[in-house]
């Protein structure tokens, strides 16, 4: 029973989003439609791009690469600014999840002894992972659904998300000097640290299938390819290479993306929830997605707003600038309190009310930037 509960608590948002679709059941009964509700494409290749990020993860590659970095400053503010950095533009490549899940456990190891520079560097990492993130469309969940599902033209998409990035770069550039300075003896490196892996030499094959599987999930982002095709070809290099990536995979999301499907599918197909709906949505896309992804986070928050509203730019800002404020309001803020929190020597409150004073206030100058920025465009 006890292993049920951790498992419930574990995956919130999913049993969240569970009752939400059964609750919806009771307006809308079940039967065939249920199928086109689903977005197959969007999950194909979220499946697709999840495998291929768990296959580099699978041969230590990211910390490889973090820890050859990081041995390089002499600084808990230089080392610190690093991670930070390194958080920011690998969550444009691999995702928010699991940029964070390479870098915060090796922040925690470099800097155990330094519970204030710890604390306010993962707080930072968090904080980077979820703005450099909205940069790309295979950056986070939310960005691969919302370009999908509206059929975004690439140049739009980067065009309404790299202002907001770039000031975010800004942003946390200047947000570093909040990192103590004092001085590091020798930094530990991945190579001296059981807890972070090593790339074994005889994993060529593994990391072949891993590129070649970034690179037609790449490809299928850009549209080159059809989601079923890159789907196979991924199947195909993951089963060859190791089988054993598909443990790996975040399941429990792509399910959770089920849920809202059909829980947004079933209030749309009621005119009258429809129309309220979308009369409170309709024009304020931004300012309700901000608010809402507060409370059940910015991925379940853009599946359930994309089915009623056609405004793609808006909600995509409303969902990314969302990612900030609460500890929910990103899955990925949950990942770096739960490696934080059981780390020895954590002061979870602490990291707490530095975590919420640092992202709301990052959350009220991004919001208020993007505001301007809309009003003078208009």
């Amino acid at each position: 029973m006890s292993k049920v509960i951790k498992f419930v608590k574990k995956e919130a948002v999913l049993f969240i989003s569970l009752a939400a679709a059964l609750i919806s059941m009771i307006f809308t009964p079940p039967n065939p439609e249920y199928l086109g509700y689903v977005d197959w494409s969007t999950l194909g290749l979220l499946f697709c791009l999840m495998a291929a990020v768990q296959g580099f993860g699978s041969i230590g590659a990211f910390s490889r690469l973090a820890g050859t970095l990081t041995r390089r400053f002499h600084s808990t503010r230089s080392l610190g600014a690093a991670l930070v950095l390194m958080c920011f533009f690998l969550a444009m490549l691999v995702t928010n999840d699991v940029s964070l899940l390479t870098i915060v456990p090796l922040t925690i190891a470099l800097f155990r002894s330094m519970p204030e520079v710890c604390i306010r560097t993962v707080v930072l990492e968090t904080a980077a992972a979820n703005l450099g993130s909205m940069a790309t469309p295979m950056g986070n969940p939310q960005n691969l659904y919302i370009y999908s599902h509206f059929s975004m033209p690439v140049a739009d998409f980067f065009r309404v998300t790299l202002p907001p990035t770039a000031l975010s770069l800004a942003l946390l550039l200047l947000s570093v000097l909040i990192i103590p300075r004092s001085k590091l003896s020798a930094p530990e490196g991945p190579e001296n640290d059981p807890d972070v892996p090593a790339c074994a030499s005889g994993n060529r094959t593994k990391l072949r299938a891993a590129l070649f599987s970034a690179a037609v999930s790449l490809c299928t982002v850009l549209r080159l390819l059809d989601w079923r095709v890159c789907l196979v070809v991924v199947l195909v290099c993951v089963l060859t290479a190791d089988w054993r990536v598909l443990k790996r995979v975040d399941y429990a999301l792509l399910l959770t993306f089920i849920c809202f499907f059909v829980f947004v599918g079933n209030l749309s197909a009621v005119p009258a929830v429809r129309e309220l709906i979308s009369g409170v949505v309709s024009g304020r896309e931004m300012l309700v997605g901000v608010l809402l992804s507060q409370v059940i986070s910015n991925v379940p928050c853009a599946v359930m707003l994309s089915g009623f509203t056609g405004n793609a730019e808006q909600l995509l800002l409303g969902v990314d600038i969302g990612g900030l404020g609460t500890l929910i309001a990103s899955l990925a803020s949950l990942i770096s309190f739960k490696l934080y929190g059981a780390s020895a020597g954590a002061k979870k409150g602490r990291y707490f009310a530095e975590f919420s004073a640092y992202n709301f206030a990052m959350l009220i100058v991004l919001f208020a930037a993007q505001t301007g920025f809309n009003a003078l465009s208009a």
